[in-house]
């Protein structure tokens, strides 16, 4: 088997060409992100706020050489041994259908256009791929062989976690490089050599100014979730970033949705894509329930403590920092134990927020839309929009943190009377035909729904967990070849 597989068999001259880094960089404008990553919203509540429609979806390109049939089993597609043994031992037994639509075909070396909703299983459909063309091969240093974009940290750490453990199979250095994190580190690094970086725009941009980072060997990009990096204004960082790589390189680009602001990217940096759409437009999974609550206004607070008391873990969202902020505290001085997550949260404390919740520690996660994406917590059965959202898409992504890999899960919106048209309109947009209920605090309707139950009363404290004694110097192995093992869930 041939492990460092090469283009020629589909060698390509690109529209842009080799450009330069900014070139075309100012060709979409996007509204910047707001700085809570809550979407803009100013008013926990959501009242006067009107929903926005899915844009619509731009025409696909049209596969000009046939597309490689898919496949049943892993074992059926050209990968190395020690990535066959890696899904086994992570317990991947078969692949999701965009994997088996996508992996005959990039393994191959094409380009590929995939939509899934998220929870699909995409991490693993760019990522053994990615690994496999890689095995073998050896970065110098600052010049990395492979790159993944996303938007987000939470999805930037996701996607290494998830790869990790098939990248150690293979020998490929893999590396992170996102903001709110030591850029010396980060530089360190990638002088050191890494193979993959997957990467946020901005601190990539950032690295490359500061001459610690070239993409000119970069042979393989993956864009993931691509349409949130254009909604949050990272248009012209992305495509100064494309102009970079290797203009004959492959190119993968996976998202949830396939609106117009991702057309600009396909047309200019794809070339006779593999398009591969297993999931409708909407995303909507079958797997999941979705449920608007009617509440009174005066009760919705009591209503949303006894939902977070419940037996079981839920993620809570929230339109502002300062409301998420003020509902964490609440919810633990009536027993919940309950941690935030938004925007204005240094990384480590973001990083450590997750951990406690992944692991039980906390039960009730409060969040602004920073975790509506990037975020895997295996058998998370229910997300509740205490603050409805305004943007059809947002739900969408919201609800994606449960019903992944196969579960099933609950979406749950609590709708005061001021609310119902909008929300409605918001449904109809997102294509949804949602269970509705009018409920109250301590009602049985709001218990069969939710699980809510009455919170203890005694007010809870998380503390961060105590750090690790650092191991004794011995000369053993390098932290970088000590990589803790990671779930592979996260597909």
């Amino acid at each position: 088997m041939n492990r460092t597989r090469t283009n020629d068999r589909f060698s390509r001259t690109r529209a842009g060409g080799t450009g330069g880094a900014g070139r075309g960089g100012g060709r979409v404008r996007s509204s910047a992100p707001s700085r809570s990553g809550s979407g803009g919203a100013k008013h926990s509540g959501g009242q006067g706020r009107r929903p926005g429609a899915i844009p619509t979806e731009f025409t696909l390109p049209k596969t000009i050489t046939p597309a490689l049939p898919a496949v049943a089993a892993f074992t059926d597609l050209d990968l190395p041994g020690q990535l066959l043994t890696t899904l086994t031992a992570e317990g991947v037994s078969l692949p999701f259908p965009i994997q088996a639509a996508t992996l005959p075909n990039t393994l191959a070396g094409r380009d590929v256009l995939g939509r899934g909703r998220t929870g699909s299983g995409k991490t693993l459909a760019f990522g053994l791929a990615l690994l496999a063309r890689t095995a073998g091969q050896r970065a110098e240093p600052r010049q990395p062989l492979a790159l993944v974009l996303v938007p987000t940290r939470e999805l930037a750490q996701q996607v290494t976690d998830a790869l990790a453990p098939y990248a150690r199979s293979v020998r490929v250095r893999l590396t992170t490089v996102v903001g709110g994190l030591s850029i010396t580190r980060q530089a360190n690094a990638l002088r050191r050599g890494a193979e993959v970086v997957v990467a946020t725009p901005g601190r990539l941009k950032d690295l490359i100014d500061r001459g610690d980072c070239r993409l000119n060997q970069v042979g393989i990009t993956v864009l993931d979730e691509a349409d949130q990096m254009a909604d949050m204004g990272f248009m012209p960082q992305v495509t100064a970033l494309l102009d970079q790589v290797r203009p004959e390189g492959q190119r993968m680009l996976f998202s949830a949705t396939l609106d117009r602001n991702v057309d600009l990217l396909v047309r200019r940096y794809l070339t006779d894509p593999v398009v591969n759409s297993v999931d409708p437009s909407a995303g909507v999974v079958t797997a999941m329930e979705h449920h608007v609550l009617h509440v009174d206004g005066a009760d919705k607070h009591a209503i949303t403590a006894e939902i977070a008391a419940r037996e079981g873990r839920v993620i809570m969202f929230l339109d502002t920092k300062h409301a998420v902020d003020r509902l964490t505290r609440d919810l633990l001085a009536v027993g919940v134990r309950a941690g935030a997550l938004h925007g204005g949260k240094s990384q480590s404390q973001r990083n450590r927020t997750l951990a406690q919740f992944k692991t039980g520690g906390v039960t009730a996660l409060v969040a602004t839309n920073v975790a509506a994406r990037g975020i895997h917590v295996d058998n998370l059965d229910l997300v509740v929009n205490v603050d409805p959202p305004t943007d059809p898409k947002d739900y969408l992504h919201r609800g994606g943190r449960t019903a992944r890999a196969g579960e099933s899960g609950s979406v749950v919106t609590l709708v005061t009377p001021n609310q119902r048209r909008d929300m409605a309109r918001l449904m109809a947009a997102a294509g949804i035909v949602p269970q509705t209920a009018q409920v109250r605090s301590g009602g049985a309707e709001l218990h069969r729904i939710t699980g809510a139950q009455a919170p203890s009363g005694v007010p809870v404290i998380i503390t961060a967990p105590a750090p690790a004694p650092a191991p004794a110097r011995r000369g053993a192995a390098s932290p970088g070849r000590r990589g803790r093992r990671r779930s592979g869930a996260a597909r």
